[in-house]
């Protein structure tokens, strides 16, 4: 016999050559079964059975069902010889115990084969067990059980279990030098989870490995973009690592003989090549030789909708970048454009300033370079000499060259910008001086800023120009709710979809946050969610997972207030209603009304 639960539950019996599928009946009994074959040869309680097969009030006839259930999963399992295979369903007490040789099922026979593996000691050997472990998945786990957090959580686990064994075999292929392997054995995971930061990383890197240095850095800003969009958060510390590592090591992508002759070595005559002098404009000009075009923009969005006005309003005040002018020099204008996108926390603008770097990508045949500046992500702040960095590699500067003073690599910056037409993407900065050094120097590059403050100084000294970012109206904001959860299930409750538009403020974030909450409760109505977040005591939490989503978002901000004004926030939060005027404010601080 050979019992199943890595995939749809399924119980075989009979000689290999003719096996037969043993009918288990409906989902409450398959689920009976799955719950005892994830805890073989131990008592599961019915008060556990019960948990676990009725997310809601149970029926008073519960434990009856659960009996007639089990009566008719001893009957299947002797008909097919259960008592030949050592296996027996017991009853003890309030509970019961499946008697089973472990060799059975299906999860310990993973298992065992995974303990087995050493990938790093062992590779090729380990390969053989990995696959033959990952070999006995035949889908989602317990695929036909009920749909009840206790079984939610153990196909979870199981997932995560499988999920290592990948990463594992991965890591064998790599110590074998087999980098499309891994790349081949990763990148269906990687797409099937794209919020698993280690599996994106491992997966960048045997893509790098496997010298596709571009597909790696785009999987960066991918997922670099899905968890802003998603959860609220920047990259971790294993994603960012292998970023920085590709980008070290990206000159290396041109050969060795081009290594050679940029150390100074012989060159294919025998003679030394003269090293590159390091003047910027000397730089420059022997990087703008062969420059390559950098494609830094993280994906388009996915479902991406509205915000029409705004993205017209983006392309008129960078129009001088983006769109051939008559009298300028090759149809384009002599001076370039900052916008600057502003908004507060959660309400889209990473998002819209992709979306609309991608649509004007025809613009901008030189490249689009991108940088995070994490000026409101909770820990130290990009500086703006890492950056200089990032783009300088981009834009075909040798490592060697790149110099070590911000000023200095600001200025060469500058120089190979002047030269072509760029557009530059500066998310979440926190700071118009944080900005300065990262602008390009080029007529005919665009500049895109977004930021949570308004950063006037940078409006005053290089001419930026604002662009504010509103929350959704209910129309797009219902539209968001029906991509995320499907239209038909907003259509059925309209009214309510309004209302959560309104509860969440328009902010696709709490939307999102909103729509999670809904999609892991698949029976409940949206008017359900709508009732528990008008209790403003509980919004937060429920608009958050863990310390992610709204509630993060919002430290984040208040992180920058000073303590005078955060204590501001404090009082006016718990003394007034949503609304107060600047008297009232005013004698609350101790300060003038002005």
């Amino acid at each position: 016999m050979d019992f199943s639960v890595l995939g749809p539950v399924t119980v075989i019996a009979g000689p290999p050559a003719a096996p037969i599928e043993l009918p288990l009946g409906p989902a409450k009994r398959r689920s009976v079964l799955a719950m005892l074959l994830l805890r073989p040869n131990a008592t599961v309680s019915v008060e556990q059975l019960i948990t676990s097969l009725w997310e809601d009030e149970p029926p008073a006839h519960a434990r009856t069902v659960i009996q007639g259930h089990v009566s008719r999963l001893r009957a299947a399992l002797a008909e097919g010889g259960a008592e030949e295979h050592g296996v027996e369903l017991a009853t003890h007490s309030s509970a019961y115990l499946l008697r089973i040789p472990e060799s059975l099922i299906d999860t310990q026979r993973f298992d065992q084969l995974t303990a087995q593996a050493s990938p790093e000691s062992a590779p090729g050997e380990a390969v053989r067990l990995l696959r033959q472990a990952l070999g006995l998945w035949r889908g989602p786990a317990l695929t036909g059980t009920v749909a009840s957090p206790p079984f939610a959580a153990a196909a979870h686990a199981l997932e995560e279990r499988r999920l290592s064994a990948v990463e594992a075999l991965a890591r064998a292929h790599k110590a074998l030098g087999e980098h499309e392997e891994a790349v081949r054995a990763l990148h269906p995971a990687a797409v099937a989870n794209p919020l698993r930061e280690g599996l994106i990383a491992a997966l960048m890197l045997a893509l790098y490995r496997s010298g596709r240095q571009s597909d790696a850095i785009a999987w960066f800003h991918r997922t670099r973009q899905l968890l802003d969009d998603d959860l609220g958060v920047d990259p971790g510390q294993r994603l960012t690592a292998a970023y920085q590592e590709i980008l070290r090591a990206a000159p290396e992508a041109d050969g060795p003989q081009a290594g050679a002759e940029r150390a100074g070595a012989p060159g294919p005559s025998g003679q030394p090549v003269p090293s590159t002098p390091s003047h910027p404009q000397s730089v420059a000009a022997a990087a703008s030789a062969a420059a390559p075009v950098p494609e830094l923009l993280p994906r388009p969005p996915a479902g991406f909708h509205g915000r029409g006005a705004e993205l017209a309003e983006l392309t008129r005040l960078t129009r001088g970048s983006a769109e051939p002018a008559q009298g300028g020099s090759g149809g384009y204008p002599q001076e370039g454009g900052i916008a600057l996108l502003t908004g507060p926390a959660g309400v889209g603008k990473t998002g819209l300033a992709v979306h609309w770097g991608h649509a004007q990508a025809a613009a901008f045949p030189d490249g689009r370079l991108f940088a995070d500046l994490r000026g409101f992500s909770g820990g130290e702040a990009t500086v703006p000499a890492e950056v200089l960095r990032e783009f300088l590699l981009a834009l075909g500067t040798p490592a060697e060259q790149i110099p070590t003073s911000t000023e200095a690599a600001s200025a060469l910056y500058r120089s190979l910008a002047a030269r072509r037409r760029l557009l530059v993407v500066l998310d979440n900065a926190g700071s118009s001086a944080q900005v300065r050094p990262l602008l390009p120097g080029g007529p005919n590059c665009a500049t895109l800023v977004t930021s949570r403050s308004r950063l006037d100084g940078l409006i005053a000294t290089d001419a930026a120009r604002p662009v504010r970012l509103h929350a959704l109206g209910t129309e797009d904001g219902a539209a968001l709710l029906g991509a995320l959860l499907g239209p038909a299930r907003v259509a059925e409750d309209p009214e309510a979809a309004r209302e959560l538009v309104a509860l969440c403020d328009g902010l696709p974030l709490a939307l999102r946050a909103a729509s999670a909450q809904l999609m892991a409760r698949p029976r409940w109505r949206l008017a359900r969610l709508a009732t528990a977040l008008r209790d403003e005591r509980r919004r937060l939490a429920l608009l958050s997972a863990e310390d992610t989503g709204v509630a993060a978002a919002l430290r984040n901000s208040v992180a920058r207030l000073s303590a005078d004004d955060a204590q501001l926030l404090r009082a006016l939060g718990t003394g007034f209603a949503r609304e107060v005027n600047t008297a009232e404010a005013a004698a609350l601080s101790g300060r003038t009304p002005s």
